[in-house]
Formats: C-alpha cells, sequence, structure tokens
C-alpha cells in the first residue's frame, strides 16, 4: 500500500520563538516538496516554535500565536499532506492557585507535545507524545502533559502511527501500541540534540522499530544550534530489512526525497572528529546569527585552546567577522606570540597585540599597602585585565567575546571568573583537554596545511600567570585527569569504581575540587553540548553542598 509514495524530509534549522519566521520556512518546504512530486512532508518537533521554547510556552501570547501558526500550515497543506511538530491545547487541569507565581505562570493549563498530520487545508489528527523526557538537557514534565491515547491516523487508506521525540527511544508506550494497533507507517519526528556516538544509537533504534513493525520508519531530526544545544539532523527512513532509503546529511539544512518503493542508499556513518567540528562550527554560527551578533573577538595565547577556538570562529563566521587579541603580560615567553601571530595569520585574522604589564603593575601599585598582592592576587589580576581589555574591544566592535575554556580546566575551576572566563559562549567548554588537541589536529588535516604550528601542539600547557608555570604545577597531567573526569562527570561511576581505577588520593583531590569550584560553573557562558553530559543546564549541582562521600 506504501508503494508509489513519495516522502520528503523537512531537515531544516527554526529560530526558537520566531514565530512567524519558522511559519515562512514551513511554507517554502511544503512549496518545494510539492514542486518535486512528493506525497507527504515531514518536519521535526515543535518546529513551529523552534526547540525548547521553555518558559515561553507559560506566556499567553506566546500560545496564542501558535495556534495561528499551525493553521497557517495548515491552510498550505493542498496538494500534499504535512506531517509537522507542535503543540495541542487540552483542558484546564487541577493546580496551586494560590500561589501568586503558579497562577500567573500557566497553572491550570494543559499543553501536549504532538505531531500533527495535516491535509487537504485541514486537521487530520495528532499524536501527543507520551514519555515525557526530564533529564539531563530536557525538562518537559514542566511544560506539557503526556499522551492520554494512542491511536493511528487514516490517510489515502493508509494507517499512519505518528510519534514524538522520545517515544522512539522506549521499547514500549506509544509506537508499541500503533504496531499492535497495525500501523503501515511510522513516522517520528524529533528534536534530539547531539552527543559524539548519538546518531549511531538513532539508526539501529530506527532499523529496530522498522522490522518489529514490518513497514517503513521515517524518522525527522531537527537541525541547527540553539543556545547550549546543537542538532544535528541526520534523518533518514528505513525499510523492515533494515536497509536505508535515504540518509540526510549531518548538521546541514535541506529537503530530502526519496520513494517507499526506491532502492537502498548506503547506510549512514558518523563521522568521528569530523561530527565534533561541524556541531561546534554549528553551534556558533546559529549563536551568533540568531542572536543577532555581528562578529566574535577571541583572546589568542600562543596555547592549543585559543588557537583552536580562533580557528572555530574563522570557520563558522568568516575571517572578516573575526578579530583576535594578543595580550602579553609580565611572564609571556616570546614563544606565545610567535604562536598567536602564526595561528591567526595563517587564518588571515586581524590581530591586535596590547601589553598588559602597564596596567598590571598600575592595579598592583594601587593596591600596595592594601592588600597582600602576591601570588595568585596577582595571577588573577592579569587574567581579569585581559577580560576587560577583551571586553572594550567587543563592545567598541558591537561583537561577542569567545570563552577558550576547555572542560578539563572548567571542571577543575582552573580559570579567573571575570578573566578568561568572560564571554557569550565557550565553543570547547565540553571538550577535555586531550579532544582539544584531537580538534587541533583535525583542522590543520582539514585545510590541508598548518594552520595551529607544530610548536603548538609540542609545548607544555601554561597560563604564564608566574615565572615558568605550567598547568601540570597547579592540576594533574591532563592524561591522568581527563579519564578520571570523564568516568566521574560524563559516565557517573561510584567511588568504589573511580578509586578502583584511578586511585584514592587522586580521586579524593579532583572530585573535591570539582565540587568546591561549582560557583564558578554557575557563572561561565553557554557551552555548546557534544558530550553526554556538559556542564550547563544538563547539570544542575547546588552550589552550596556538604556531600563528600567521593
Amino acid at each position: 500500500m506504501t508503494e508509489g509514495l513519495r516522502i520528503a524530509i523537512a531537515q531544516l534549522d527554526p529560530t526558537v520563538g520566531d514565530i512567524a519566521g519558522n511559519a515562512r520556512k514551513a511554507r517554502e518546504a511544503i512549496a518545494a516538496a510539492r514542486e518535486r512530486g512528493a506525497d507527504l512532508i515531514v518536519f521535526p518537533e515543535l518546529f513551529l516554535l523552534g526547540y525548547s521554547p521553555r518558559d515561553l510556552l507559560l506566556r499567553p501570547d506566546f500560545i496564542a500565536a501558535a495556534r495561528g501558526a499551525l493553521d497557517e500550515i495548515a491552510a498550505a497543506a493542498e496538494g500534499i499532506a504535512v506531517i509537522i511538530g507542535h503543540i495541542a491545547e487540552g483542558g484546564r487541569r487541577e493546580a496551586n492557585r494560590a500561589d501568586p507565581s503558579a497562577r500567573a505562570f500557566g497553572s491550570g493549563r494543559t499543553l501536549f507535545n504532538v505531531a500533527y498530520l495535516l491535509a487537504e487545508g485541514e486537521i487530520r489528527g495528532f499524536q501527543a507524545k507520551g514519555r515525557l523526557p526530564s533529564f539531563d538537557v530536557f525538562e518537559e514534565e514542566r511544560y506539557f502533559a503526556p499522551a492520554r491515547r494512542v491511536s493511528l491516523i487514516e490517510w489515502r487508506g493508509l494507517r499512519l502511527g505518528l510519534s514524538v521525540c522520545e517515544d522512539f527511544w522506549h521499547e514500549g508506550g506509544v509506537i508499541e501500541e500503533e504496531i499492535r494497533a497495525g500501523a503501515d507507517i511510522l513516522v517520528n519526528v524529533s528534536a534530539s540534540p547531539y552527543f559524539a556516538g548519538k546518531p549511531s544509537i538513532r539508526w539501529e533504534l530506527g532499523r529496530r522499530w522498522a522490522a518489529r513493525a514490518g513497514v517503513p520508519m521515517i524518522y525527522v531530526n531537527l537541525v541547527g544550534g540553539q543556545d547550549e544545544l546543537v542538532f544535528d539532523g541526520h534523518s533518514f527512513v528505513v525499510r523492515p530489512d533494515g536497509e536505508f532509503l535515504l540518509t540526510a546529511p549531518g548538521f546541514e539544512e535541506g529537503l530530502f526525497v526519496c520513494d517507499l518503493a526506491g532502492g537502498p542508499v548506503e547506510g549512514p556513518r558518523e563521522g568521528g572528529i569530523g561530527d565534533l567540528y561541524r556541531a561546534i562550527v554549528l553551534g556558533i554560527r546559529d549563536y551568533f546569527r540568531k542572536n543577532g551578533l555581528k562578529g566574535a573577538v577571541v583572546g589568542v595565547s600562543g596555547g592549543i585552546d585559543s588557537a583552536v577556538v580562533l580557528s572555530l570562529a574563522v570557520a563558522a563566521l568568516g575571517r572578516d567577522r573575526v578579530r583576535a587579541l594578543f595580550l602579553p603580560g609580565p611572564y609571556t615567553a616570546p614563544e606565545s606570540g610567535e604562536g598567536a601571530r602564526a595561528v591567526a595569520g595563517n587564518l588571515g585574522v586581524e590581530l591586535v597585540e596590547v601589553p598588559i604589564t602597564p596596567i598590571h603593575e598600575a592595579i598592583l601599585s594601587a593596591l600596595t599597602g592594601t592588600v597582600d598582592t602576591g601570588g595568585v592576587v596577582a595571577e588573577n589580576i592579569q587574567a581579569r585585565v585581559r577580560g576587560l581589555i577583551l571586553m572594550a574591544f567587543a563592545n567598541a566592535l558591537g561583537y561577542a567575546v569567545l570563552c577558550p575554556g576547555n572542560k578539563s580546566e572548567v571542571a577543575m575551576g582552573y580559570n579567573t571568573l571575570y578573566g578568561d572566563t568572560v564571554g557569550a559562549l565557550a565553543p570547547i567548554g565540553d571538550l577535555l583537554k586531550e579532544e582539544v588537541y584531537e580538534l587541533g589536529r583535525y583542522v590543520n588535516e582539514l585545510h590541508g596545511r598548518e594552520i595551529i604550528p607544530d610548536a603548538i601542539f609540542r609545548r607544555p600547557p601554561t597560563a604564564e600567570l608566574r615565572p615558568g608555570q605550567r598547568d601540570d604545577q597547579d592540576i594533574p597531567p591532563y592524561g591522568r585527569l581527563d579519564p578520571l573526569l570523564r568516568a566521574f562527570l560524563v559516565e557517573n561511576r561510584s567511588r568504589d569504581e573511580l578509586v578502583a581505577s584511578f586511585g584514592e588520593g587522586l580521586v579524593r583531590d579532583v572530585v573535591a575540587r570539582v565540587y568546591r569550584t561549582e560557583y564558578k560553573r554557575k557563572q561561565l557562558p553557554p557551552v555548546i553540548k557534544v558530550s553526554p553530559k556538559a556542564f550547563g543546564i544538563g547539570r544542575r549541582y547546588p552550589l552550596t553542598n556538604g556531600f563528600r562521600d567521593l
């Protein structure tokens, strides 16, 4: 019955809250799909609103605008059917009416996260999301109610089994019920954020559902950056025998069409470190584009972190929208300047040099006799002077600063508040130090020449805040630190497991420091998430924390 059907996948990049702009994108995609002879076009989860609208969903005027947008798309569904993620409103529910904040912000209102079928100018039906994710970066139980029923939707003699994102990840529930009811096609609309390894999990789940149902599985995922999250696309259509009819590229917008009766295509594969690169570039580009930011300021130190961030910024924004600053201080080595100039020159970026030693000395002089200006005080003043100058340039140009901190430094609090933590975005804040080196090598490989000089890779990491200083004098060597941080932060291993793998002393010292510096991460710029557990909205530890069993 599905033979002869042509399916269009609208793997597109909406902007949260830009309902009019997202609806315009949807209408253009519908028209293009119709021209290409598609019978059905499928959009991602909550496409007209963007994912996730978060507390915009508590605003009555936002909900009213959402109603109008759905009517607009339904009217455009002439000569082609449309499946699109959106919201549905339910009746009032019992809620706290006494607390003013509850009363003002959505108490008693019921919303569902749904997939609609629109055809011939009208709404033919919808299926609500059954499983509401409330882990890591997800908080859907705050806004939505779960599906109250599961049913197939009839269209052209076919029984369509629609589902929304999280239901795809659970063995039971909505999709299982649709299979038992005799669905002819399964369609999942998703807004599934990227982390390394996740696309492969989706592809395997898609194969499993198609095989279990004995029918094609259509999976459409959002693409684009939204604050800390990057949606990678990688949409697909898979047959019951596990062969793919369509595999959309990762990290790219597009309208992709396939025939359900067509032959198979080559199966999808992840791109390793290249996918991490593309994810971060997309995250930077969309953050700047969607927030109307003109360009980026990057402080380059001659080290690997700032070299990689500068390379990513140029890839995302173009060299004409990036300004590099080299800010030598009293302990800056000549090779730092050589490295900074080489990276900026290789990328074709204008480099401005502003020595900070006179400013640093003036501040120390002003404080002499008032506070002890030795040790960490003098070190942090250097970092904060650099932060001040970076922000001054950003203000003058109408640009935003990119923070160069990596996950290892951020975890250990090995950074200075209002110094090297200033910025609008932390592009590599979810990469451990050894991953930053790997990404740097990929940058050179991608360009086919040396963008980041070999000397930067070989040089021991240093913040140059005192004579001869190296990172491994203040924190464990990254070769020992990174595996422990991955096991603790990402894999959430128990104390006994950590101690067995890394030793009591190292575990005690590192974990204590992670807990002790939580307040710094609370004030960090948004971190682009590329691992299963990143700093930011997905990690919500208390700042005041007396738990010390680790």
